[in-house]
């Protein structure tokens, strides 16, 4: 390794241990936490009142900026998830440490993809607070609409839509397989707080990898019967177990879980290792 690469990585490095980075980081795990806490209630009333409210995290972010204070609070959020997606980029660049096998080396791709995927919640956040209509669904459905109508545009939307199966199959599995355990300070655990909490992260990894599972099984149908109406990810996915009996209460319990893994988020704010 160069010297001047050397420099860089050891640069990184200290950046990447500076406490106020860590302090912002740790508050963005309470805000994901709450996003996802708001979005398994919006769940619940799609279930049971048939609201027609977006049931995503960007339905969450809307509920929270109707609220007293709500703003301010997605501020917060915002500043906290971005902190996040920093702190993430910088896993990626340099990895955790420990041995630099493969799995280490498919750690740091897993941290690149969760740092576009908290900086795209913060951007939706800012949105959300400039008063914009920022939708995950509606920019789904219109991104799909958009591709399905070039050559090939079908083929490449099933086969995003795989890929989204794929991906939900693979939180499923972290989350059963319990392997969020180790980016944990377990040490730090009484043996009653380490059980609830691998509870919580257990059930919530499972059931948003089956959100993301159902979801992409829609985007592939979307393709295959050039519905667009499809193709709008997870609100699309648990409106249209909502429009089920058995649905309903799959529905709910998705919901349950997704509220676990808020829950989850808390613990994680104490005891992640950052």
């Amino acid at each position: 390794m160069s010297s001047a690469t050397s420099n860089v990585k050891h640069t990184a490095s200290r950046a990447a241990d500076s406490k106020p980075l860590e302090y912002v980081a740790r508050t963005g795990f309470v805000g994901y936490g709450i996003i996802h806490l708001l979005f398994a209630w919006i769940a619940f009333q799609v279930a049971f009142q048939g609201s027609g409210q977006d049931t995503d995290q960007s339905g969450a972010l809307h509920t929270i900026a109707r609220a007293p204070f709500g703003k301010f609070l997605l501020i917060v959020i915002a500043v906290g998830l971005a902190g996040m997606a920093i702190w993430q980029a910088f896993e990626a660049a340099i990895g955790e440490s420990g041995p630099r096998d493969r799995q280490a080396m498919f750690e740091r791709v897993l941290s690149g993809f969760r740092a576009i995927l908290y900086i795209w919640f913060a951007w939706t956040a800012y949105k959300v607070i400039q008063g914009a209509n920022a939708s995950f669904a509606d920019s789904e459905q219109k991104k799909s609409a958009a591709l399905m109508e070039s050559t090939g545009g079908r083929w490449l939307v099933a086969l995003i839509g795989l890929v989204v199966v794929g991906v939900g199959i693979g939180i499923l599995w972290y989350g059963y397989q319990k392997k969020f355990v180790k980016h944990l300070n377990t040490h730090e655990m009484t043996q009653s707080v380490r059980t609830n909490t691998v509870r919580l992260g257990r059930a919530g990894y499972m059931a948003k990898g089956a959100a993301y599972g159902i979801a992409g099984i829609l985007l592939v149908f979307a393709a295959i019967d050039y519905d667009p109406e499809k193709a709008r990810g997870l609100d699309a996915a648990l409106k249209t177990l909502a429009g089920h009996a058995y649905g309903v209460w799959l529905l709910a319990l998705i919901g349950l879980g997704i509220a676990a893994f808020g829950v989850y988020c808390f613990a994680q704010a104490k005891y992640r290792k950052v």
